[in-house]
């Protein structure tokens, strides 16, 4: 049997996952990394992205975190996420809507604070629509 890391994922709402997996592959600020038993110890920030967990070859699970940090330490990933969701739950028409109506929401803003909102509410959304391809 594979040695496993224990992964801890904390979103701000709750703790959303503790077990033990064979592989993680976290979004780092700088680029992709994949963590295993044994890993060296190693803080980092996250960009946007999507968290592949594998049991063996097979991916088991996708998480897309909106930014955090991830430590490794001690064959123990604990992964802080400014926003986490599993994307099984995403909708593709739903987010697609939600993409054109921040779009909308730009183009009739009244002022640079309400456009600034609407731009990054639509880039939120659209990153939330990358992580199901």
């Amino acid at each position: 049997m594979a040695e496993m890391i224990t992964m801890d994922l904390v979103s701000p709402e709750k703790l959303m996952l503790s077990a033990e997996y064979e592989m993680v592959v976290v979004p780092g600020a700088e680029g992709d990394f994949a963590v295993l038993a044994g890993h060296a110890p190693i803080i980092s920030t996250l960009r946007p992205g999507v968290i592949s967990i594998y049991e063996g070859d097979k991916e088991k699970e996708r998480i897309f975190v909106n930014g955090g940090f991830a430590e490794v330490s001690n064959d123990k990933l604990t992964v802080l996420a400014e926003e986490a969701i599993y994307v099984a739950d995403l909708n593709r028409a739903d987010l697609e809507q939600r993409v054109q109506n921040a779009r909308e929401d730009e183009e009739d803003a009244k002022d640079d604070e309400t456009r600034r909102r609407a731009i990054e509410n639509r880039d939120h959304l659209q990153q939330l629509l990358e992580a199901l391809n």
